[in-house]
């Protein structure tokens, strides 16, 4: 009785009903072709009957049964083609709905009068001698001009169709040349598994971005920064999830240095060009027409990617006075940018979308909190909302996951005994939340050793670790091994025991990343060069292992 109820309660849902009516258009469309040729099959048929049985008008009836056979002809080429892999959007297509349904009717008419009923009493009595053509030369001369024009009508649909198909395959192979990052977007595989806010949280800050998008004369721009480890990139994808469900969501991009294409901004512009089309299909033609103007144009500077493939192309489309909301773009940790000079250009690009009137876009944006001060943006707040989570009383998001995976992590110890050594530095200082979350994890590396072998190890450290945080783009243990000089499985050995503050493959040959960049910032903060063993000089790092690459 359950199923049978959960049965019934999906039968009554609205998409389940939605669907069910598509798809009977859709197929009702399809029995309307079938119901016309066969309407047109009969008709042909009774003119040769009328023309075997009628001698003073053949002639009407062998053009009539011509015409027919014709309009039968193209009806039957509409059921090829309804039935290829085109033929859901042909059976879509209002005009074609219309054709049908007017050769229906001009059929229907055509089939009544040459089926009357004192025709079938007169057959029935007397046989098909008693057969007399029921209509006269001009009437044929008016039906035969309105089957031809049914079929011409459908004829052209079905080029129109033609054209517009090659059109759109032409059109893709242009918007194809736009080279597209990636990985980039915020439901891409490599974001799927990683945090959105849980139910209840970061409730105020989630409604202030709520209202900030849906105000039509709040500033284009919000701008969200934080130190790391405060959950940029966690909201970044809450939101970014939000928007994309109310159908709001026009593009997103998030960066992350080191991943290649995501930390470089040379394909940032194409990217969301890339994804706007996706929102905005209206935008197509007009960037189609950008790039067979430019071919070159992906790989031009910024600033004109931007007017070419974005700007234009949106004040181009036309107004959607319906569209009350905005469309919004996530744009995830821009200080992970490789080039500096490339940030201050997006910035002030973006802030040339109050030129657009078509439709309002919105540009949601995080960062380090120290980005918009050395970008220099004195005048920033003219356009922008810039909201912080320094001042926010919340711990460090990263310090709850990094906590968990030293805590299950049995090569380092019993959970237990785990735990006891995180609550050791349980602080409420800010300031020191990295430490909370991160000495626990290097502290355990030295139990049990001497002090020259704690020297030692600590050296080791460095060397190793240090390289690892100062690449740009993260190396295998294998290559790190060799460009170190240090023996095969040196690598290996070090960040065995750091699975819960790195990402380290069971493949030697797979890159070894940082799980979050706030450890890199605790290595190297020079406030703690006296108070963190595992302190490590950047510059140092830099110097011993330039000269090995």
């Amino acid at each position: 009785m359950i199923a049978v109820a959960e049965l019934f309660g999906c039968l009554r849902h609205p998409l389940f009903i939605c669907l069910i009516e598509i798809m009977a258009e859709v197929l009702g469309l399809a029995s309307s072709v079938i119901t016309v040729i066969d309407l047109s099959a009969k008709v042909a048929s009774w003119c040769s009957e009328y023309y075997a049985n009628v001698k003073n008008a053949r002639d009407d009836i062998e053009r009539l049964q011509r015409e027919t056979q014709g309009l039968k002809a193209t009806l039957e080429r509409v059921q090829a083609l309804c039935n290829g892999p085109n033929g859901v959007k042909l059976q879509e297509s209002q005009s074609f709905r219309e054709a049908v349904k007017d050769c229906k009717k001009q059929l229907d008419q055509l089939e009544t009068k040459l089926e009357p009923r004192t025709t079938k009493k007169l057959m029935s009595h007397y046989g098909l001698r008693a057969l007399r053509w029921p209509l006269k030369s001009k009437e044929v001369n008016g039906i035969i001009k309105k089957l031809g024009n049914c079929k011409d009508n459908i004829s052209f649909i079905l080029q129109v169709d033609q054209e517009v198909q090659i059109i759109d395959i032409h059109q893709q192979i242009v918007l194809d040349k736009l080279r597209s990052a990636d990985n980039a977007e915020f439901d891409s595989h490599d974001e799927e598994h990683n945090a959105r806010c849980y139910q209840g949280t970061r409730v105020e800050l989630l409604r202030q971005i709520d209202t900030w998008a849906s105000n039509r004369g709040s500033e284009r721009i919000f701008w969200l920064n934080g130190m790391a480890g405060t959950g940029k990139s966690t909201i970044s994808r809450t939101v970014a999830q939000t928007f994309a469900d109310k159908g709001d969501l026009g593009a997103s991009f998030f960066f992350k240095r080191g991943e290649g294409d995501r930390g470089y901004a040379g394909m940032f512009i194409t990217t969301i060009a890339t994804q706007l089309i996706q929102k905005l299909p209206s935008l197509a033609p007009h960037v189609q027409n950008a790039i067979e103007a430019d071919p070159g144009i992906s790989k031009k500077a910024l600033k004109q990617q931007f007017n070419t493939l974005v700007l234009q192309p949106l004040g181009k489309i036309q107004t959607h006075p319906q569209k009350s909301s905005s469309i919004i773009i996530v744009i995830d940790a821009l200080d992970e940018c490789d080039r500096e000079e490339d940030v201050r250009t997006i910035i002030r690009l973006f802030s040339q979308v109050k030129q657009i009137t078509s439709i309002q876009i919105k540009f949601f944006l995080t960062s380090r909190p120290e980005l918009p001060i050395r970008l220099g943006f004195e005048d920033i707040s003219g356009h922008t909302t810039i909201q912080s989570l320094v001042g926010m009383a919340i711990p460090l998001f990263i310090f709850a996951t990094t906590v968990c995976w030293f805590i299950n992590d049995r090569k380092c110890g019993q959970p237990k005994d785990q735990l006891a050594k995180v609550l050791k530095y349980e602080t409420r200082s800010q300031a020191s939340k990295l430490d909370a979350t991160y000495l626990p994890v290097l502290d355990q590396l030295l139990v049990g050793v001497t002090i020259s072998e704690r020297r030692d190890l600590v050296e080791e450290f460095r060397q190793v670790i240090g390289s690892i945080i100062i690449l740009a783009s993260p190396l295998s243990a294998t290559s790190l091994d060799r460009l170190l000089g240090v023996p095969e499985g040196t690598v290996d050995s070090r960040t065995d025991l750091l699975h819960s503050v790195l990402s380290v493959p069971s493949r030697p040959n797979h890159p070894i990343r940082l799980l979050h960049l706030s450890f890199r910032d605790f290595l190297v903060d020079a406030e703690k060069r006296e108070t963190n063993p595992f302190w490590v000089d950047e510059k140092d790092a830099h110097n011993k292992f330039s000269p090995t690459i």
